[in-house]
């Protein structure tokens, strides 16, 4: 019998909304409980550069209060390398980070940093961290995935959201196919698959579906929509959705 999916929640736009007004309210790591409550299967938190929404502080006080395992994501620095390090949370994803966007753009371009990857991830992974690397839906990063070390790929899915929420049909089946046959490619290769980004109620059951998809990553839209429903509801209506493609 196949493992149930799991739903990771990214808690980092509740920092966001804390941050917008420099106090200490709506607390993250409350949130990352809520969700942890309403069936969340790990927290995500992005620890940028700039701090502009999850903090240092954010990180040490998830890693004291959670239950569930923390996916921690960071960029490829020698700053995050000795963060993640010292607390040796259960999961590193690395992402591609830079200080003009708005949110994360594209996947990590890991087969022209094959030597500097592989010998970022080596500790990591000795400390017992799952190295997870945020890449694109393209067979020749995946590839260079697994010859990096990690053990985990999670494809972007940013592009099949943004075509959907366009209504460019082709364009989105198109991604879809991509998406499905590099999950296939991935499986293949012994990495362990997750997907995430701009995922919503209206979009994640083709990706839900996908069977070598172990894990969703899925934070902006849930935060989002539990100002309408509450943020237990909205995991829940997310958990609900994610079953009924996988069932």
């Amino acid at each position: 019998m196949a493992m149930k999916q799991r739903l990771g929640v990214n808690i980092d736009h509740v920092a966001t909304l804390r941050n917008a007004r420099g106090g200490a309210y709506p607390d993250p790591v409350r949130a990352a409980l809520m969700a942890e409550a309403a069936g969340a299967d790990g927290i995500t938190a992005h620890l940028r550069e700039d701090r502009r929404h999850i903090r240092d502080a954010d990180i040490e006080a998830l890693m004291a209060e959670l239950t569930t395992p923390l996916n921690f994501e960071m960029a490829a620095t020698s700053e995050m390398h000795a963060i993640a390090l010292r607390l040796k949370p259960h999961a590193v994803c690395i992402v591609p980070e830079k200080r003009e966007e708005c949110t994360t753009e594209g996947g990590l371009e890991v087969a022209a940093d094959q030597s500097r990857l592989t010998d970022f991830i080596a500790p990591l992974a000795q400390a017992g961290c799952r190295v997870s690397l945020f890449v694109a839906a393209d067979e020749r990063q995946l590839e260079a995935c697994a010859r990096v070390g990690a053990a985990v790929v999670e494809l972007h899915t940013g592009a099949y959201s943004d075509f959907h929420a366009e209504g460019h049909t082709l364009a989105a089946t198109d991604e879809l196919a991509r998406i499905t046959r590099c999950a296939a490619f991935a499986d293949d290769l012994d990495l362990e698959v997750h997907a995430g980004h701009g995922l919503t109620f209206d979009n994640v059951a083709p990706i839900a579906a996908l069977p070598q998809v172990a894990e969703l990553n899925i934070g902006h839209f849930l935060i989002g929509e539990a100002v309408f429903m509450g943020l237990a509801s909205a995991i829940a209506e997310m958990r609900r959705l994610m079953d009924d493609a996988s069932a």
